[in-house]
């Protein structure tokens, strides 16, 4: 009988993960190289990323700011000349617009959707021309959120909201076009997770009293429960599964 974990394994797998540099993107990358991938580690703060390289085996350290279209241009270009494939993509980048709609600034309100939204379909769009090439096919995992499919307020986040809601449906419709060529696209929706994003909100008593009250299993959660549904849909494990978006929320969307 085969080990049943061995499709679970990423032996040999070439991997981009943006927004790299801290939470979730950070825990993907120590995942990814713990089973075996070839990591490449996407993101501005490129000191962090370095650090990263030297803990981790098989981890290279890429400075990129998704929000600038030659930059991922760049990066994907990389990637092929120095791997000869790209068989994961794990857009995971984000930003947010912690604002009340009636107060944000437009400009700030386009950058979000540039960073959550845009940038996930130009990146996810380069790397398919190589993966619709390439016999294994290959897996894009969006990281979205909760507030994909329902509004934050009173954590007031217009942009992020919108942005996420977008992401969840252009992850369905990737599928659909891609399927055929063996291209499997889709995401996760974390709820509140302990990270850059969330811990000063998680550190103040009326925020983390709002969390606890409103995620039935009563706490945040930590970065590392986001690896089983990560692991699934980037690797062979996941191989019938497209356009899915799994909630990794402690049961808000249950309520």
């Amino acid at each position: 009988m085969n080990d049943p974990l061995s499709t679970f394994r990423l032996d040999e797998k070439v991997a981009i993960v943006t927004g790299a540099s801290s939470g979730i993107g950070a825990q993907t990358v120590k995942l990814f190289s713990s089973l075996g991938a070839k990591v490449i580690a996407a993101a501005r703060r490129e000191d962090r990323l370095q650090d990263l390289a030297n803990q981790y085996p098989n981890v290279m350290a890429v400075k990129c700011d998704v929000g600038d279209e030659a930059d991922c241009n760049n990066l994907v270009e990389n990637v092929i000349k120095e791997h000869e494939k790209i068989d994961i993509l794990i857009n995971n980048a984000g930003i947010s617009d912690p604002i009340p709609a009636l107060e944000e600034d437009l400009n700030q309100f386009k950058r979000v959707i540039q960073i959550d939204l845009i940038s996930c379909f130009h990146l996810a769009q380069l790397c398919a021309q190589h993966m619709e090439t390439q016999e294994s096919g290959g897996a894009i995992v969006n990281v979205a959120s909760i507030h994909g499919f329902v509004g934050s307020s009173p954590n007031n986040q217009p942009g992020y909201t919108a942005a996420k809601g977008g992401l969840i449906n252009l992850t369905r419709e990737l599928a659909l076009e891609w399927a055929r060529h063996g291209i499997r696209v889709n995401a996760i929706a974390p709820g509140y997770i302990s990270t850059e994003l969330t811990d000063e909100m998680i550190a103040g008593e009326s925020g983390r009293k709002w969390i606890e009250r409103n995620t039935p299993m009563r706490r945040p959660g930590d970065v590392t429960e986001l690896d089983g549904a990560m692991l699934l849909l980037a690797s062979d494990a996941g191989s019938y599964i497209t356009g899915e978006t799994i909630a990794i929320d402690g049961g808000w969307l249950a309520r």
